[in-house]
């Protein structure tokens, strides 16, 4: 009966797009991201992108997604009703794309959506319809993180200096409370045009299977220093002087493997803390269902996709307190906040020890997570797009 509600909400949220793009006057969406979801390093961001996307398609709007090209892979797909185009380097196509927008003829019925994941496409020079941006998160340190220093000093500028002039009258499209008060601060963007729209969870992360029979942590994300894998590694091995019986799993894939996997070596922890890498979704299911507690320590995230997933699984989080994982995690209530360090690894001891509270964040984890549905969010997202383009006809009538 529940699987049938999500479905019904699904339908009604695709009948309401309809209606909206009817109204507005929009057939045609140019998505713009920077990696598409085949991406090695694809996460949260590019999940977001797919779903709004397929679901807008579903609506009977012609949907194109450019991103970079993705090594070995075609060009040119179709995915779930909509079309990609991978084209382009890692760097190289933010240029691409610009200059394609500029040489394209635009017709009226077209919308752009721009995801600004740290460095922009700069829209608002070359497209003049209907269009929105959406933005996760402020890059911030992430810059100094992932790049060498001149690179990062570069990106730092976009983002924090040239970039937000630009945008101050855009439609802005962020995933949380705390996420758009970090945009308001930190790139001065008017609050008035910050619309907050939580992303959804997937229909089949649900309750089920067997919780594992020792103390198990689960963790999912890249190996990348944002995720600060390295960082929750000292934390696991610190937990497991209190807790001598624990196991740890660390999902993802990325270009710091060899480090971190050193790292669990020279702790002597191989023996208890996996590096899985890529699991396939049947297998990540079941991992945060046999989880007593799924845990990051991320320094930057927009809303922290995977704590959700996994509450939707009913299993608790305790993670960094850092904007995003302060929406996607209600403190106290689905899982315990706090910063790497002494504290990180108790309230890790806490749960992991105390079935009575790990019980209680269970239930309120199971009851967070009902609120994130995808269809709503994807309505919301074009609802704000519509909008924009409405308001565009009443200033040309």
């Amino acid at each position: 009966m529940e699987h049938e509600m999500e479905n019904s909400d699904e339908v009604i949220s695709i009948d309401a797009i309809a209606a909206l793009a009817a109204r507005a006057g929009i057939t045609s969406v140019t998505m713009l991201a920077w990696r598409d979801l085949d991406d090695g390093e694809a996460g949260g961001s590019e999940l977001h992108a797919h779903r709004i996307a397929a679901c807008w398609a579903k609506a009977g709007l012609k949907v194109e997604m450019r991103t970079s090209m993705v090594p070995g892979q075609p060009e040119r797909i179709w995915r779930d009703g909509y079309s990609v185009i991978r084209r382009g380097g890692r760097y190289q196509v933010f240029l691409q794309v610009m200059l394609e927008g500029i040489r394209r003829r635009w017709r009226n019925d077209e919308a752009l959506v721009e995801i600004w994941n740290g460095m922009p496409f700069f829209g608002p020079l070359w497209f003049k319809g209907p269009r929105v941006v959406v933005l996760h998160h402020v890059h911030g340190p992430m810059w100094r993180l992932a790049l060498s220093p001149l690179l990062a000093r570069v990106g730092e500028t976009i983002e924090q200096h040239l970039a937000p002039p630009l945008y101050r009258s855009s439609r802005v499209l962020t995933l949380s409370d705390s996420s758009k008060h970090e945009i308001v601060e930190q790139l001065h963007l008017k609050p008035a045009n910050i619309d907050v729209i939580a992303p959804g969870i997937e229909d089949r992360f649900s309750p089920g299977g067997t919780l594992a029979a020792v103390p198990t942590v689960v963790a999912v994300g890249r190996l990348v220093p944002v995720k600060r894998i390295d960082v929750l590694i000292e934390q696991l091995v610190a937990t497991k002087r209190q807790v001598p019986d624990l196991v740890a799993i660390i999902v993802g894939e990325g270009y710091l493997h060899d480090e971190l996997a050193a790292l669990i070596a020279r702790h002597g922890a191989a023996s208890w803390l996996t590096l899985a890498g890529h699991v396939g979704d049947a297998e990540l299911i079941e991992l945060y269902r046999s989880a007593w507690v799924v845990t990051s320590a991320s320094l930057r995230e927009g809303w922290g996709m995977t704590l959700t997933e996994a509450a939707a699984c009913g299993t608790p989080a305790v993670a960094s307190d850092i904007a995003g994982h302060r929406d996607a995690v209600v403190a106290g209530v689905s899982g315990l906040l706090t910063e790497p360090g002494p504290e990180f690894v108790a309230a890790l001891v806490r749960v992991l020890t105390d079935s009575s509270l790990r019980a209680e964040l269970s239930r309120g984890a199971l009851e967070n997570a009902k609120r994130f549905r995808w269809g709503r969010t994807a309505e919301a997202a074009f609802q704000a797009l519509a909008e924009v383009a409405e308001r565009r006809h009443r200033r040309s009538r």
